[in-house]
């Protein structure tokens, strides 16, 4: 397995006679976005020794490439051109960015090579932009957004909130949020106020001004759609100001995330409501707890949400590839794909994911929790817990939602 993050890389060294499954991963490596994109890294090359370890799958062994794709679309393009042209890969592999990944869809559909998208959540690319060679194995930003909206009306049960108020990045994934939540608590008939409405730019370096309109606002949910580094900036300048205190911080896609914990330590305020991905201490289950382990032994630290997708999206191309018999016959991995049933680490007891053939998107469980003291994985000093647990049948876009975005 080779590493790379230079524009120009040695192209991938495979004979025509080999029987290598060849794979082209994009992920950030530096930056705010940068320790999802390593902990990708080291996800993706855990499964693969996993398998290649047992000897592969029919007979072929699995070789993956990264480069940084430094969150930049435009640079992204290049690279995936260059995976399939020159490198002549079978599977576009990543990204974390939506904006990245609503352009490599692009050129996995241009070039009908199948792109396994493995962590960034735009609801576009399985609902508006959809196309035949897209398959996406972590959760869309839909999903969370329905649990969102199912975890607040059950709140109105116990506490009368009656304004909200948001703030995202501005761009796809923020946007999908907001609108999708809006629309989740409508369907279920939520009477509520929106008191105000932010979009900083990604990767924002200073969030006062935001921070002091949402003070004046005072909603009683404040509903975040940040995303690893942002989420801790957003938090840490926020804090001094009392924010936290004023409002319910509110943030079910990607709030729960491990590297806020670990990033924040015992200054993370206790009962923030949160969601993410993937979880190290949700669900209890053997194959969770292996997987978090192997990725602390291999690494010295317990993972991201980012590396879980990374690690499933390389089960999910050995589980077609070992369907079809072979990774050339791109049409018929597409239909393998579709069909695609895999235990992954976030699934509970008694439940598998599996493919939305109409979608493209894996179905899977919805968790959301409230951070609390927890010093089981160090050195973060709170977790999420009492957990609130949503089907897939209750989060997935509904088939006239899907209708009315393809028109």
């Amino acid at each position: 397995m080779a590493l790379f993050l230079a524009v120009v890389a040695v192209p991938l060294a495979v004979q025509a006679q080999d029987k290598v499954i060849r794979i082209g991963a994009m992920y950030p490596m530096t930056g705010r976005a940068g320790l999802y994109g390593i902990d990708s890294v080291a996800a993706a090359e855990m499964a693969i020794d996993e398998i290649n370890g047992k000897g592969g799958v029919n007979g072929y062994t699995l070789d993956i490439t990264f480069t940084d794709s430094k969150a930049r679309p435009a640079y992204a393009v290049r690279v995936a051109t260059r995976y399939i042209t020159e490198d002549k890969v079978h599977f576009l592999f990543g990204v974390v960015s939506s904006g990245v990944g609503l352009a490599i869809t692009e050129i996995s559909q241009q070039y009908k090579t199948i792109f396994i998208g493995t962590d960034h959540a735009s609801t576009q690319l399985t609902v508006d932009k959809l196309q035949p060679y897209y398959f996406r194995v972590s959760n869309n930003t839909f999903m969370s957004m329905a649990a969102g909206a199912l975890y607040l009306k059950e709140l109105r049960e116990t506490k009368d909130w009656k304004t909200i108020a948001y703030i995202g990045p501005d761009y796809a994934y923020g946007h999908d949020q907001w609108n999708e939540l809006k629309y989740n608590l409508d369907r279920l008939g939520i009477q509520y106020e929106v008191v105000g409405e932010y979009w900083p730019k990604l990767f924002e370096p200073d969030y006062t001004a935001y921070i002091t309109s949402l003070s004046r606002d005072n909603p009683d949910i404040l509903v975040a759609g940040f995303w690893g580094g942002d989420t801790v900036a957003f938090l840490k300048q926020a804090m001094p100001y009392g924010l936290l205190k004023k409002s319910l911080y509110f943030h079910p896609d990607a709030g729960g995330n491990y590297e806020l914990m670990s990033a924040m330590g015992a200054d993370l305020p206790a009962g923030l409501v949160l969601g993410a991905r993937h979880y190290n201490n949700w669900p209890d289950t053997e194959l969770n707890r292996k997987f978090v382990q192997e990725f602390h032994n291999r690494t010295g630290r317990y993972p991201t949400y980012a590396a879980s997708g990374a690690y499933v999206g390389v089960y999910a191309i050995a589980k077609a590839v070992e369907t079809v018999g072979n990774p050339d016959d791109t049409e018929a991995l597409v239909k393998a794909l579709e069909n695609l049933k895999l235990k992954a680490p976030w699934d509970p007891e008694g439940f598998t994911s599996y493919m939305r053939p109409e979608t493209h998107q894996l179905k899977k469980m919805q968790a959301i929790g409230i951070t609390m003291p927890n010093n089981d994985f160090p050195p973060a000093k709170m977790m999420l817990g009492d957990w609130k647990i949503y089907s897939p049948e209750d989060v997935m876009p509904p088939a006239d939602y899907i209708k009315e975005k393809r028109k």
